[in-house]
C-alpha cells in the first residue's frame, strides 16, 4: 500500500502537460526536437530512371524486330498469342519477342480442365480464351498480336476463343510504333 502514493506522486512529476507521460531524464533542461524540413520531403530529383523492363513497350516506343519480308509469321511485335490444339488438348499462350512465354492457359491443367466435358470443343476455347485474359490482364498485358492461319480464322473454336479475349478486355492488335 505505500507504494501507491509513492508511484502516484512521482507519476504526477514526470507528466508533461499536453504530452501525456515524459519519461525521467538526467538533464535539466526539457530536449528540444528539431524543426522539420516539410520542402526537403516534397523534392523531386532531377534525374529519374525507369527500371521496368517494360517501359518502352508501354509507351510504343520499343523497336519491333521486323524480320524478313516473306517470313510468315511476321516477327513484328511485342507481345504474340499463339494456340496450339492437339489432338486431345487445347493450349494457348502469350510470347514475348524474346522466344519466352509470359502467360498461358491449357486444357491440361487441371484447374480447367475438371470443368469440362471435353477438352477439345468450342467451349474449351471459349474457356481457355477466358483463362488467359484474365491472366494477361493480370500480368499487365492488355495488347498482343493474334495470326491465325486461314484455316484457324474460319475455325468456330478459334473465333471463340478471340470472342473470349476481346470480351474481357484484350485487343488482338498492337498498338503501332511511335517513331520520335
Amino acid at each position: 500500500m505505500a507504494l501507491r502514493p509513492r508511484f502516484w506522486a512521482l507519476l504526477s512529476v514526470c507528466r508533461n502537460s499536453g504530452r501525456g507521460v515524459a519519461a525521467l531524464s538526467t538533464r535539466s533542461k526539457p530536449e528540444v526536437k528539431p524543426k522539420e524540413d516539410s520542402l526537403g520531403n516534397e523534392a523531386v530529383a532531377p534525374e529519374f530512371t525507369n527500371r521496368n523492363p517494360r517501359n518502352l513497350e508501354l509507351l510504343a516506343v520499343a523497336r519491333k524486330e521486323r524480320g524478313w519480308g516473306t517470313v510468315w509469321p511476321s516477327r513484328e511485335f511485342w507481345h504474340r498469342l499463339r494456340v496450339i490444339r492437339t489432338q486431345h488438348h487445347i493450349e494457348a499462350f502469350v510470347e514475348h519477342r524474346s522466344g519466352q512465354v509470359v502467360v498461358s492457359a491449357s486444357t491440361r491443367e487441371w484447374a480447367i480442365r475438371k470443368y469440362l466435358y471435353s477438352t477439345r470443343n468450342v467451349v474449351a476455347c471459349e474457356n481457355i480464351g477466358r483463362v488467359l485474359a484474365q491472366r494477361c490482364l493480370e500480368a499487365g498485358i492488355n495488347f498482343m498480336v493474334y495470326q491465325p492461319t486461314p484455316w484457324e480464322a474460319a475455325s468456330d473454336s478459334m473465333k471463340g476463343l478471340q470472342n473470349a479475349m476481346t470480351e474481357a478486355g484484350v485487343v488482338l492488335q498492337e498498338p503501332r510504333r511511335v517513331y520520335e
